[in-house]
């Protein structure tokens, strides 16, 4: 499945912000701190639209796919960035580098559809809401899902693998992060001008054709909340579509930016910001966004803390005073 060029190095030495070594350790803290913060939001999100009877519909279903995605590309880089960052060797092994390339690929590309999948329930939601049931049914939704990872994993593996062809000429020093398909193609030798045509023509279908369908969508959902008579019908459309347009620029911004220029003339550090922004920030402010942006989530929550001897969301209260713990002990330690 993955072939793998007979010039290849054993292991890579990351460089990462080797030109700037006082950001390691501010990186190291927040990657510390981040890191943590992202996997209890999006546990809580995940666990609260399964036990709470009134997230039981399509919207939910598709924000704990969200939430499970991000959980994953987080954990593809941050455990190695933070070990790297912690000890002088900044190395991954070769081997550790096609896994991370592959998984990082996957969970880029299975977002960047899923965003427009919900976009599109919540166009059906508010434009038609009285063949939302039969629309957007279970079967449907599964199914919607299962084509999203499908073609998340079909996009990894032809551009991963036709990266992974490109020949190395013994070089072993990595300008990055975490090893990211546009760095690769930069760095390699030889002839690589039919890898960046591919890289930008399936981007093209990755990127730019789904944000042009959330925008589509979010142009139809625009012109049927204008039509609404009831001011707070309007607020609560506003406030549903509000979160998800929040996470859509948070996410497409940066990947258009690092996905949708040739990987020659991408500068020095602009991956390294960029992976940490689409790739950390981002999952990180999801949770915190769909939360506080949303009277269900919130409701949710409120009776998450409140009813604790329910032992169907005792789980979720767990994990709530974990969070708050964490956060206190975070608070204190920072003010020492």
């Amino acid at each position: 499945m993955i072939l793998i060029n007979e010039s290849h190095p054993d292991e890579f030495i990351l460089l990462g912000f080797a030109n700037h070594p006082w950001l390691q350790l501010p990186l190291f803290v927040i990657l510390l701190i981040t890191y943590p913060m992202a996997m209890m939001g999006n546990i809580i999100i995940i666990v609260m639209s399964k036990l709470d009877p009134h997230l039981h519909s399509p919207m939910y279903f598709f924000l704990t796919n969200l939430s499970f995605l991000d959980m994953c590309y987080t954990t593809s880089f941050v455990p190695q960035m933070l070990f790297n960052l912690g000890s002088s060797k900044k190395t991954i092994s070769y081997i550790g580098c096609i896994v991370q390339l592959y998984f990082f690929s996957i969970m880029g590309g299975t977002e960047c559809l899923l965003l427009a999948i919900m976009s599109f329930d919540r166009y059906v939601a508010i434009c038609r809401p009285l063949h939302y049931t039969l629309i957007m049914n279970q079967r449907i939704c599964i199914l919607l899902v299962s084509i999203v990872w499908l073609g998340g994993m079909a996009y990894a593996f032809l551009e991963a693998t036709l990266t992974l062809q490109l020949p190395l000429c013994g070089i072993n020093k990595l300008d990055h992060l975490l090893c990211e398909i546009p760095v690769l193609i930069k760095m390699a030798c030889g002839e690589k001008e039919a890898n960046e045509l591919i890289l930008s023509v399936v981007c093209i279908f990755m990127l730019a054709v789904p944000l042009c369908l959330i925008l589509a969508s979010y142009a139809s959902i625009g012109s049927s909340v204008f039509k609404i008579k009831s001011s707070e019908g309007r607020k609560k459309a506003f406030g549903t579509c509000s979160s998800h347009l929040i996470v859509v620029f948070l996410f497409y911004g940066p990947a258009i930016s690092m996905y949708l220029q040739p990987p020659s003339s991408i500068s020095r550090d602009q991956p390294k910001f960029m992976a940490l922004f689409y790739g950390m920030v981002t999952p990180t402010l999801n949770p915190f966004i769909y939360t506080l942006r949303n009277k269900d989530v919130k409701g949710a929550l409120i009776k998450a803390l409140t009813k604790k001897d329910d032992t169907k969301l005792g789980p979720i209260a767990l994990v709530l005073t974990i969070m708050c713990r964490y956060s206190s002990i975070l608070f204190q330690w920072r003010h020492q």
